[in-house]
């Protein structure tokens, strides 16, 4: 490799690296919320700021406690979702094929106004 070579390669991988920062240290001040639905109907949505535990459709048991949302219990003879890592990032779900549950963390909706029109 060629001197010029090394400095693109060192030019890429220094905006990547400013990229997944910025990506990680952004805070817009929406609380995360956990989506759950049962054979494609939406059952309930909870905030992830929230320590609960739900019983979903008595199939499946979320426990949602420190930003993260995890299935302890499953009613379903493979256990994959209860084997899963706990969920907290926008786009991460954890699916339990059998049981037809599917459960997603989505960003939350800011309640404040864009702007009023008269």
């Amino acid at each position: 490799m060629k001197k010029n070579d090394y400095k693109l390669l060192g030019t890429i991988l220094g905006i990547a690296v400013l990229l997944l920062l910025g990506r990680s240290l952004k805070e817009d001040g929406k609380a995360n919320i956990i989506q759950v639905e049962v054979n494609g109907v939406l059952r309930g949505e909870y905030v992830l700021s929230e320590d609960r535990e739900i019983d979903i459709n008595g199939t499946n048991r979320l426990v949602i406690k420190n930003g993260k949302a995890d299935v302890i219990d499953a009613k379903c003879p493979d256990k994959i979702c209860v084997k899963q890592k706990p969920i907290s990032k926008s786009g991460e779900s954890i699916v339990c094929l059998p049981n037809k549950v599917i459960i997603t963390v989505v960003e939350g909706k800011e309640n404040e106004l864009d702007a009023v029109v008269k």
